[in-house]
């Protein structure tokens, strides 16, 4: 086990499948405790057992404003502390439709922003009034995934999600960076949730103690290849 993250409590919405879960696991592995938030309460049942004794999994519905809340109460009541948060959007088992702007529904333009950006919006409020509340500093790692569409088939409400991330994060690191409170990003290219990870502990480290407001862009260099054509 690395010690990256030793004494670090950390809450990961979105922790029970993909890109979260596999952030979750490294998390454990350099030393942190978590408490992984989830829709499905079987994927809630698997990702505890499957991170063992250092972890608790709590169901809910992160577009709702308790649900991060209730979580890091979760992670303060078992481990002593809240340290960090990293939200990753969850894996919905029935995702917003998307598409060209011409055949876009009002519905599911509402339903894309919400599973994306209200549920982000929820959970860093959430971790800014704690850290707050409790009169110390804190991180918060925000992931930006991938939006590009396939070739003919826009998603215009789903680049929308991904620039709103960015631009939201950028603008609450400066806002509280007077608190000690750090927020960065993931943006990524990858659909190996793997690849995110030695990026999420080092930003959630004391080893990034001075970076805030950053965008680390994980794509093993999709977005420089490009912008060469």
């Amino acid at each position: 086990m690395e010690n990256w993250l030793i004494n670090k409590s950390i809450v990961v919405i979105g922790g029970t499948t993909g890109a979260g879960l596999s952030a979750a696991q490294a998390f454990v592995r350099n030393g942190a405790n978590v408490v992984v938030v989830g829709r499905n309460p079987e994927s809630c049942l698997m990702a505890e057992l499957n991170l063992g004794s250092n972890a608790r999994a709590k169901q809910g519905d992160a577009t709702q404003p308790q649900t991060a809340l209730d979580a890091i109460q979760l992670c303060i009541r078992e481990f002593g502390s809240f340290d960090a948060l990293y939200h990753a959007p969850e894996e919905h088992e029935d995702p917003a439709t998307d598409g060209p702007l011409h055949s876009l529904s009002l519905e599911s333009w509402r339903r894309t922003l919400d599973q994306s950006l209200t549920s982000l919006m929820l959970s860093n409020q959430a971790a800014v009034r704690t850290f707050m509340g409790m009169n110390k500093g804190g991180s918060i790692l925000n992931l930006s995934p991938e939006a590009a569409p396939a070739e003919g088939d826009p998603r215009h409400a789903g680049a929308t999600s991904k620039a709103a991330v960015i631009g939201f994060s950028k603008s609450i690191a400066a806002a509280y960076t007077g608190h000690d409170i750090r927020i960065n990003v993931i943006s990524t290219g990858t659909s190996m949730p793997a690849d995110l990870d030695g990026a999420a502990v080092y930003l959630l480290s004391d080893h990034a103690r001075f970076t805030n407001g950053q965008v680390l862009v994980v794509d093993g260099g999709k977005s420089v290849l490009e912008e060469q054509y």
